[in-house]
């Protein structure tokens, strides 16, 4: 007999919510429910101040799906719904209120910047804009890290269009043994972890901010990431949640921009340095990607988006300019390939770029 969403869903319509007294399901706190051959998985919303209670919860709902014919694993994640969190240095207050996500290990703690056991350095991968080919520039310099010898992990963070297990090549899902510890997956010298291991390639991910800021926060602390030199976070494009929530609750060392040279790129990226500068967050330096093009049959070289606006940017900001990555068919094939262009040709140009930015991040002590 298959295993269907419905026969979950009436399994969690016997859960009931011991202080409200409804089951899970009419209470709503069921959310994103995904039943995948006989892995079951969905995000239970719940009042952070009710984590413990709710732990009681989340353990018999997994004690009664696992009973059902058919299912071999069920992955329950709880985020909480709260206010909306404030940037850390705004003047208007002395006190910082920031999500606060129970987990069922007791009395959460106050938010701050944390430490991820094991991770030596973090660096956030981040854009102002969408299109200008950040995720391909965190799976290169990942890999070419990785290249240079360095413990390399790396983390999609882009919640909203999970592009990494695609340019890494990695599919399956990311176990978890004890229903608290998450196995990350691992390719190319690269261990990742993902939103996209987790849903169907073509589903939407259509959550709220706290439940989104809750997966975030499990993929940075509840992941086996073991001990790595340095964690790179590949952002969503913009200034938003994911970004705050990662400044705010953990230890970020530094940020990276990506940026197309044509004014309306930069113009986005001004607002993303400017976002991070609020957050504390130091910004590295900046990247310009698709900087040129060069024919691949007679050899021209043309500069379709522009040329030195991302350099002149960042001689203004007063940070250095990282490196100019070329825009070349190579590279984008080689991404939807499973095998980034560090890793499928080498000996290339347009690798060797990556190289040499890998290089220049170790030797400042950056990565």
């Amino acid at each position: 007999m298959t295993l269907t969403r419905d026969a979950v869903l009436e399994v969690l319509k016997t859960v009931k919510d011991p202080i409200r007294g409804n089951d899970l399901v009419s209470s709503g706190m069921v959310r994103a429910l995904t039943v995948e051959g006989g892995t079951v998985r969905f995000v239970l919303e719940i009042d952070p101040a009710r984590a413990k209670k709710m732990e009681e919860v989340r353990a018999e709902a997994e004690a009664k799906i696992k009973a059902l014919a058919g299912v071999e694993t069920v992955s329950i994640v709880m985020t909480a719904h709260s206010a909306p969190a404030a940037p850390p240095n705004l003047k208007s207050s002395g006190h910082s209120h920031g999500h606060d996500h129970g987990h069922g290990h007791g009395p959460a703690k106050a938010a701050g910047p944390e430490k991820i056991p094991g991770v030596a350095r973090i660096l956030a991968i981040a854009s102002g804009k969408g299109g200008v080919g950040k995720s391909t520039v965190s799976a290169n310099l990942a890999t070419a890290l990785a290249a240079e010898g360095r413990k390399v992990g790396l983390l999609d963070a882009d919640v909203y269009g999970p592009s990494q297990p695609r340019m890494l090549g990695v599919s399956g899902r990311p176990a978890s043994p004890d229903g608290k510890t998450i196995l990350p997956l691992r390719n190319h010298g690269v261990t990742l972890m993902s939103l996209g291991l987790m849903t169907q390639e073509d589903e939407a991910v259509v959550w709220r901010g706290p439940m989104l800021m809750g997966a975030l926060q499990q993929m940075l602390f509840q992941v086996q990431w073991g001990a790595l030199d340095v964690l790179i976070v590949d952002l969503p494009p913009g200034t938003g949640d994911v970004q705050m929530t990662l400044a705010q609750k953990s230890h970020v060392d530094g940020a990276i921009i990506v940026s197309t040279p044509q004014d309306i790129a930069l113009l986005d990226a001004r607002k993303g340095i400017d976002m991070f500068n609020k957050l504390g967050t130091p910004i590295i330096g900046l990247i310009e990607n698709m900087s040129t093009h060069i024919c691949s049959q007679c050899g021209h070289e043309e500069h379709i988006f522009g040329h030195g606006g991302v350099a002149r940017e960042a001689e203004k900001l007063g940070v250095p300019l990282l490196a100019e990555i070329p825009l070349h068919l190579d590279i984008r094939t080689a991404a939807d390939g499973g095998a980034p262009i560090v890793v499928s040709k080498p000996n290339s140009s347009q690798a060797q770029a990556f190289r040499t930015l890998a290089r220049d991040l170790i030797a400042k002590g950056h990565a």
